[in-house]
């Protein structure tokens, strides 16, 4: 798998509610549609591209820890993701150019602030991950998806741009001091071989009937879905 192969799908994002709050806010942060069957399906993010959509996944457990996977937002104002459910965190860092808030069930985003003229269509910014070797956890995943591993000298992030599928700026992964300690509120979908996949380091955890739900070597759950046939 060092010469890649794999295919960014989509983002899945657990809830223990209805699914229907958290779904609306995350399609008009996003720029995309808000999509259910019903009221027991709790729905999904919709976009343009289907690396665009947030699958909405109804789980039995509340959240409990901060995110380790989080979405970073183009906005035109933070007050714009206010009106749409977002609260801004308490606890913010005056030097960063982006703001951290909460969307409607507590799960973390940051807002970064752009002219008008900057402003996307699609707002995701970027995909970004807590790591405890944020070099090396980006290396494995630089490797499976057949890109370069990128990084600016003194800083704790290293990042993947041009994923194949994937249709914001950037995926990056980030040093923090804690450990996993729970699945992961926020997950990603690929196509690609499980076999191969494994043979990387992966872990499978269980079987779907369409699909693999396995884990990258610092624990990150994501599933793992065939090609489709052309």
């Amino acid at each position: 798998m060092g010469n890649g192969g794999a295919r960014f799908k989509e983002l899945c994002l657990d809830t223990d509610g209805d699914g229907e709050a958290v779904g609306r806010f995350w399609a008009a942060a996003t720029g995309c549609e808000y999509t259910r069957s019903g009221p027991d399906d709790p729905g999904d993010v919709v976009g343009s591209e289907e690396g665009m959509g947030i699958a909405i996944c109804r789980v039995p457990e509340p959240m409990t820890v901060k995110n380790r996977v989080h979405l970073d937002l183009h906005t035109a104002s933070i007050e714009d993701l206010e009106a749409l459910g977002a609260t801004v965190a308490p606890e913010q860092d005056d030097d960063d150019p982006w703001t951290v808030m909460l969307d409607p069930e507590g799960n973390v985003l940051c807002g970064f602030v752009r002219e008008p003229e900057r402003m996307p269509a699609y707002r995701v910014y970027e995909l970004a991950v807590d790591a405890a070797d944020p070099e090396a956890i980006g290396r494995w995943w630089a490797d499976v998806f057949g890109v370069e591993l990128r990084h600016k000298d003194g800083t704790t992030w290293w990042w993947l741009e041009d994923v194949p599928g994937m249709p914001f700026d950037a995926w990056v992964f980030g040093a923090v001091p804690e450990p996993k300690t729970v699945k992961n509120r926020m997950h990603w979908d690929v196509y690609g071989d499980v076999a191969d996949f494994e043979a990387r380091g992966a872990t499978r955890l269980w079987e779907m009937p369409r699909w693999t739900v396995l884990a990258d070597p610092e624990g990150n759950e994501f599933c793992a879905f065939p090609f489709p046939e052309q």
